[in-house]
C-alpha cells in the first residue's frame, strides 16, 4: 500500500486527462517519502452515472480515497495528505476556474490483521536497483 482510487464524474472527460492525473497523484505520493514505491497503486474510476448537488448536470466532482497500511504516524500521513492533495488541486486549478467542481480526498487505514497482499514488485524493484 498504498492504494489511491479516484471516482470522478464522467463531465470531466471533456477538460481532465485522467492518465495524467493518476500519474501526478504517484509522482507526489513517491514526493512525500513514506510509501515504498512498489506498493503505490493509482486508478480512476469513471462515474457515468451521479447526481450533485441540486441535480445540475454540469457540476463535477473527483473523490479520491487513500487507504494504506497501518505504521505511520499521524503527523506523517497529514504532511503526506497535505501534498498529495495540493498537487493535485493546483493541477484542477483550471477545473475550478471554469466549471463548478468538487474535490475531495480521504485516507483510511487498512487493520493488519484483516488485510492480505501478495507482491513481487518489492522485490523486482530492489533487484533492478542492485543489478541495474
Amino acid at each position: 500500500m498504498p492504494h489511491f482510487s479516484i471516482e470522478y464524474s464522467a463531465n470531466l472527460d471533456a477538460c481532465v486527462d485522467m492518465t495524467e492525473i493518476c500519474e501526478i497523484v504517484r509522482k507526489a505520493a513517491v514526493e512525500t517519502g513514506i510509501f515504498p514505491i512498489g506498493g503505490i497503486r493509482v486508478r480512476a474510476i469513471r462515474c457515468e452515472d451521479y447526481a450533485i448537488a441540486d441535480g445540475r448536470n454540469d457540476y463535477g466532482f473527483l473523490a479520491m480515497l487513500l487507504r494504506l497500511g497501518e505504521g505511520r504516524d499521524l503527523a506523517a500521513r497529514q504532511k503526506a495528505g497535505a501534498h498529495v492533495f495540493q498537487v493535485l488541486s493546483r493541477h484542477l486549478d483550471p477545473v475550478f476556474a471554469h466549471s463548478k467542481f468538487a474535490l475531495s480526498f480521504d485516507m483510511q487505514i487498512n487493520d493488519a490483521a484483516t488485510s492480505w497482499k501478495r507482491n513481487n514488485i518489492h522485490d523486482a524493484l530492489k533487484a533492478e536497483a542492485t543489478h541495474g
